[in-house]
């Protein structure tokens, strides 16, 4: 006999299908439900354990996490697994499968920008900010700039190789920087998308750079915002 959790589940995914054979449609039947994007976002550079997930979304509840959570490894876009000693926790990890919806993350974020509702003074999480950075970098701007740049915000720490005019962002250690950001994902968005400068952003104890601070101006430059689309009216 199933359980009533079974069929809950059942119900639940037959309410939100299209019934659509475009394969868009079916996409949202997979990944379009609350939060399911973010989810997503959130897992981009690596694996993350249920607590680490909870704090880079604040605002989730447990539950709804737990159901995102579940329908994402159900629909084949992540997994669960345990990590080996000494660490033995268990993460939730994108398949290969996952991973590839970046280019939807970072073309559904492109397009959104453009609006002229989107306020860019919200919080943002270390991921979204660097999934932003990959996005939007201006290859014309970024030619001849070769250098590696070091991100530390709180315990999570990221390595970008600068070059041929991509930006290419890993989670890892900080080694051998030409340039470092340290402090929160909100004051470094504020510097490159906000024209907030950098002087005061040190003086407020929000961000600190060590090493090149020319190469950190001209940094911060090179991610351009697409234009705003005109108000319906205007």
């Amino acid at each position: 006999m199933r359980s009533e959790k079974e069929i809950t589940a059942d119900k639940s995914v037959e309410k939100r299908q299209y019934g659509d054979a475009c394969a868009a449609a079916h996409a949202l039947d997979l990944i379009g439900d609350r939060w399911a994007l973010p989810v997503m976002r959130e897992l981009m550079f690596g694996p993350k354990r249920f607590t680490n997930l909870r704090r880079d979304l604040p605002t989730i509840s447990a539950n709804v996490l737990t159901q995102r959570l579940e329908g994402l490894e159900a629909a084949g876009v992540l997994t669960r697994h345990k990590l080996p000693p000494p660490a033995s926790a268990w993460v939730y990890e994108l398949t290969d499968w996952g991973y590839a919806a970046e280019k939807i993350l970072q073309e559904l974020g492109r397009w959104g920008t453009m609006s002229p509702l989107h306020d860019p003074t919200k919080p943002i999480s270390a991921n979204s900010l660097l999934l932003s950075l990959r996005t939007l970098i201006d290859a014309k701007r970024a030619k001849g700039v070769k250098a590696r740049i070091g991100f530390r915000f709180g315990d999570e720490t990221f390595v970008g190789k600068l070059a041929d005019g991509a930006l290419k962002i890993t989670r890892g250690q900080v080694k051998n920087f030409d340039l470092l950001f340290v402090g929160e994902p909100r004051a470094l968005a504020g510097a490159v998308y906000g024209g907030v400068p950098l002087n005061a952003l040190i003086a407020e104890g929000t961000l600190k750079v060590e090493g090149d601070r020319a190469l950190a101006e001209r940094f911060l430059g090179l991610f351009p915002l697409p234009g705003k689309i005109a108000k319906q009216g205007s």
